[in-house]
């Protein structure tokens, strides 16, 4: 279900991690990416650059400032869908950390509690 990947702005990082890791991202597939479509839509625009980190025999750590590049050497399967996950959850934690930090105002959490109540509490 879309529920499960739906990545909320006051997700705990460990809720961004298991949605992202839930994401479907098949390797070397560039239209039906949602994993893709985010760095696309979401980071370019508000970071202008994406990086991924990994091993040096996968080719190190590399920084996009493209993202044709990324979508390509994706495609080509050059980036591995775990190495773009993990990149795509450092850059979201990133993101989030500031909304977070200031969610934890008890009156904006209230808030956030009475505008987005928790669905399992309403069965």
């Amino acid at each position: 279900p879309l529920q499960e990947s739906k990545i909320d702005l006051l997700d705990r990082k460990e809720d961004v991690k298991k949605k992202l890791k839930k994401a479907f991202c098949e390797p070397g597939n560039i239209e039906n990416n949602g994993v893709l479509s985010f760095v696309k839509h979401v980071l370019f625009p508000l970071v202008g650059e994406f990086s991924i980190k990994r091993d040096l025999k996968f080719g190190g750590d590399k920084t996009y400032t493209v993202f044709e590049e990324v979508e390509k050497e994706f495609g080509e399967e050059l980036i591995h869908p775990g190495d773009l996950k993990a990149g795509v959850e450092v850059a979201l934690n990133k993101l989030l950390d500031p909304i977070r930090k200031k969610f934890e105002s008890p009156e904006l959490r209230k808030l956030s509690n009475t505008a987005y109540p928790d669905p399992s509490k309403n069965s």
